[in-house]
This record gives C-alpha cells, structure tokens and sequence, in this order.
C-alpha cells in the first residue's frame, strides 16, 4: 500500500476529489494548510503598496491505495490539480506498512 499526500490549490479541491472517487477511492482525508515553496509567497499591491504573503493557503489531501493504484492515482491527481502556473502544489508517495479499519478490525488492504 501507498499513502499519497498531495498539497494543492483549494480550488482544484472539487476536480482532484471527483477525480479520486471515479478511479476507486472516495475515502480521503483534507486538511487546509499554509506554506510556499520557492517562490517564498507572493507580492501583492492594496493602496498602493507593496506588501509579501509568505504562507499560501493551500489544502493537503491524504489517500491510502494499493501498490498497482498508485501511478493512476498520482496522475489523477496531477492532472486535476494542474493550472500551468507557480504554486500548483507537489504529491509526495510513501510506503504503507498496515492498516486497520477500526469499527472491523479488519487489517491490510481490507481496510482500506
């Protein structure tokens, strides 16, 4: 199993989770979340002046699949989340040891 974590754009949320749930997986975790990569945020102007937002408000989206799912998954996320300009995000892939469903107890890719 693969855990993918994918920082994106909050309005690309709605296209990468239909996007999700059309390939197999409905289950996900969002959490709302801050931060840049380097370009370090962006300038903005509001009456004239110049002023720096360091953290971006971006969404974290988390979704544990099998072993053969993971290419499709991330290419599903890619291709949703993608708008060409700085600051559509990054997908991080990690390995998944185990899993268990809680109300079951059912263990492994069964749980998910």
């Amino acid at each position: 199993m693969k855990k993918i974590e994918a920082i994106i754009r909050p309005d690309k949320l709605a296209r990468v989770k239909a996007a999700l749930e059309e390939i197999g997986y409905p289950g996900i975790t969002i959490t709302d979340v801050k931060g840049h990569g380097k370009q370090r945020g962006i300038l903005q102007q509001w009456r004239g002046q110049a002023y720096r937002i360091d953290f971006l408000n971006k969404v974290k989206i988390e979704v544990v699949v099998l072993d053969e799912d993971e290419d499709k998954t991330v290419t599903a996320i890619v291709r949703n989340a993608r708008s060409g300009e700085i600051g559509d995000g990054k997908v991080f892939v990690y390995p998944v040891e185990n899993a268990v469903r809680v109300r079951t107890g059912e263990a492994g890719v069964n749980a998910i």
